[in-house]
């Protein structure tokens, strides 16, 4: 069965320090919800507190419309992966699915059906008398999540559990792990500080920094409008160039920057005198001038040749380097490393928000 999860007004504190202030939204009930945030945001402190670890300070959490204070973990329709998997290396890999059924008293005919069916699903049938140590670390991972799901939870927590996996492993546990999500249908909600598995697999993300959620949307929203100044520069590669908002209208804002006259979308409305950053996605910008945009000139500082594209970084004038990213298909002139070049973008590909931290600040 699915289950949503509200959370109402959630405030969580430590002494004097709130961890999570005053989050509000609701997350439905079949949907991969991931929040995405640098160490230290808030996520894992939320993700414990929907499972009942922690009680909220100030507001409420509900599953299935059922508010959930005073219900501790055993007693919620939750399951929980832990980063570690936490996996039983003694027992075999049926014995660690069935783990929850035997104690909640379930026959061991009951459990090994359970075990078989849930093996079928993540693709290891036939590997239910392993041991844990005789499984790679993506099958490991499987065994967690058919364990999870052994008990029938409405809702499954899942924190951080491919971070310890090799790049490559990581990318291919993504979708497996959607998959086997779509195939039970129930609500997961997912823990994560890498952007790539919050975009490819979610169908919402909440952005979070310092306790606060930034932003919810769909990861293409996320990555191309942005509502804040620390989405931008978190999720995905952004150039960032400060400034005060010289003229604007309800469409366009020209920003005056070390660099000139930069322009760009307006969509929060910034007025004359505003402090503002324009963010162009390296992908966006372009090392030649374009007519009709918006054109700066840099010293080229390094070029990174990765394959499929090339990164040249030009001097960002005090700050952090400006970051143009050609691919192959462009058939672009690379520059020579300690040259000028002309960078131009499209002024529609340009996004000006209020003035505000920036990640990795």
């Amino acid at each position: 069965m699915r289950a949503g999860v509200e959370l109402d007004h959630v405030t969580v504190r430590f002494g004097e320090f709130t961890a999570v202030k005053d989050a509000t939204l609701d997350i439905r009930g079949g949907e991969f919800f991931s929040f995405l945030g640098p160490s230290g945001c808030g996520k894992t402190t939320i993700l414990r507190t929907i499972s009942g670890f922690l009680d909220p300070s100030e507001g409420k959490v509900r599953i299935g419309g059922q508010d959930m204070n005073g219900i501790g973990p055993n007693k919620r329709p939750t399951a929980l992966i832990f980063q570690n998997l936490a996996l039983f290396p003694l027992m075999s890999v049926a014995e660690n699915i069935t783990y929850g059924l035997r104690v909640r008293g379930v026959s061991k005919a009951d459990r090994m059906k359970r075990a078989n069916e849930l093996l079928e699903q993540i693709a290891l049938p036939g590997q239910g008398d392993k041991l844990v140590s005789e499984l790679s670390g993506g099958q490991k991972q499987r065994v967690a999540i058919a364990r999870a799901l052994a008990v029938q939870p409405k809702v499954l927590l899942l924190d951080e559990p491919l971070s310890a996996l090799d790049l490559k492993l990581r990318q291919h546990m993504r979708a497996e792990l959607r998959s086997i999500q779509q195939q039970v249908g129930i609500t997961f909600i997912y823990i994560t500080h890498d952007q790539g598995e919050a975009l490819t697999m979610s169908d919402r993300i909440a952005v979070m920094s310092d306790g606060v959620i930034q932003q919810i949307a769909d990861g293409r929203n996320v990555y191309d409008e942005p509502a804040t100044a620390f989405v931008a520069s978190f999720v995905g590669e952004n150039n960032a160039f400060a400034g005060t908002v010289a003229r604007a209208d309800n469409t366009f804002a020209v920003l005056d920057t070390p660099f000139g006259p930069l322009r760009g979308r307006n969509p929060k409305g910034l007025k004359s005198g505003d402090r503002a950053i324009l963010f162009v996605r390296p992908e966006s910008a372009r090392l030649a001038r374009g007519e009709g945009d918006t054109t700066l000139s840099s010293r080229v500082k390094n070029i990174a040749f990765e394959g499929n594209m090339t990164h040249v970084f030009l001097d960002g004038a005090g700050k952090k380097d400006i970051t143009v990213t050609v691919g192959r298909q462009d058939g672009a002139s690379i520059p020579e490393q300690g040259a000028d070049a002309a960078i131009s973008y499209n002024p529609a590909l340009g996004l000006v928000l209020p003035d505000g931290k920036l990640a990795r600040e």
